[in-house]
This record gives C-alpha cells, structure tokens and sequence, in this order.
C-alpha cells in the first residue's frame, strides 16, 4: 500500500471549525519528536507537514487528508520548555477537546522517541488515554538512531514501561514499519 493523495486542508483551534466530517487520526507527542517527519514519509512528500530544526512550531490542530478517505491530525508538542505555562494550558485544553469531543476520531497515535523512551509526559498522556478508552497506536519514532544490537532492548524496555496494545517502532530515514502503521490506520476507517 501506499498513499496517492494527500493535502493540508485546514488548521483550527476549536472543534467547530472542523472540517468535512471523516475519521481522524490525531497525531500527539513531544516536541521535536517526530510529528511532521511522519506525516511527510507517510504520505511519501517531502513538505506536506513543515518539518523544522527548532521544536514548538506547531500551535494549531493541522487537518491533512489522506486518499480523501481519512484525515491526520497534528496536534502541537507537549513538554517544550520554551512556552509560556499559560500557552502550554491552552494547547493542553484544546487537544483535550478534541479528544474527548471529536465524534470522527478513530485512533491516537501517540509518538514517542524510540531511543529517548517514554518520558514522564509520554507515561502520563498515554495513561490519559486509556482512562478514556481511546483506542491507541504508539509508534516509537527516530528507530535508525539506536545501534542494530540494542534495538530489541529498547523496544522491550518501551513495552515494558507502557504495556500498549498496539506499538511500531519505527523510522522516518529507512521507513521501517511504514506500511504496516499505514495498514493499522486504514484498519480502523
């Protein structure tokens, strides 16, 4: 498989201002994790999603659609230091209610850097999730940057430390995984 069509259609700060109703698949995680990168190998383009060196450019809800069957979601990065507490609030209110709220939201996927680990804000977001039974795909980004002979511990450690149901790691440079999040997502439409 492989998407053919993909295009930023909107960003929006509240659910009212969604676009055409289609399942969604909301993209969380830190900053600097990953988020755009994987949008753009996904949906094989090189800058659909605006891929930049500094974390934190994100500050809306980034409507992409897919095949125009199903849309990514890029939510901004959480734990960036550089934010004000009040900005910080504000994209935590906003991403909450759309989780909670969006009636076309079929999965999270929850990002987390694969040679980092979940980080206390990871543990904790994918806690949140759970409680509010949403159905969730952690991918574990950045793969290619652990050496081959620790990759399999790494995994075990991440898998330990969350238990998820349904986890890839993966790479945005050697693409390993991408089709079968790809199918995991079209799964869920």
């Amino acid at each position: 498989m492989m998407i053919k069509s993909s295009e930023f259609i909107k960003s929006i700060t509240h659910l009212r201002d969604e676009p055409e109703a289609m399942p969604e698949f909301l993209l969380i995680g830190r900053s600097n994790v990953g988020k755009s990168s994987f949008i753009n190998a996904l949906t094989n383009r090189k800058n659909l999603a605006r891929v930049s060196n500094s974390p934190g450019k994100t500050i809306t809800l980034n409507f992409y659609l897919l095949e125009n069957a199903f849309y990514l979601v890029d939510a901004p990065g959480y734990g960036y230091a550089r934010r004000s507490k009040t900005l910080q609030q504000t994209f935590l209110k906003m991403i909450e209610h759309f989780i909670i709220h969006a009636a076309s939201l079929r999965a999270v996927c929850l990002l987390i850097d694969f040679k980092v680990g979940p980080t206390p804000d990871d543990i904790m977001t994918y806690e949140y999730l759970r409680s509010l039974g949403r159905d969730i795909i952690v991918i574990a980004t950045k793969k290619d940057k652990v050496p081959a002979t620790h990759q399999f511990k790494q995994e075990q450690e991440i898998k330990k430390l969350l238990n998820p149901t349904t986890f890839f790691a993966y790479s945005s440079v050697t693409k390993y995984n991408l089709d079968q999040i790809e199918a995991e997502i079209r799964s869920k439409i």
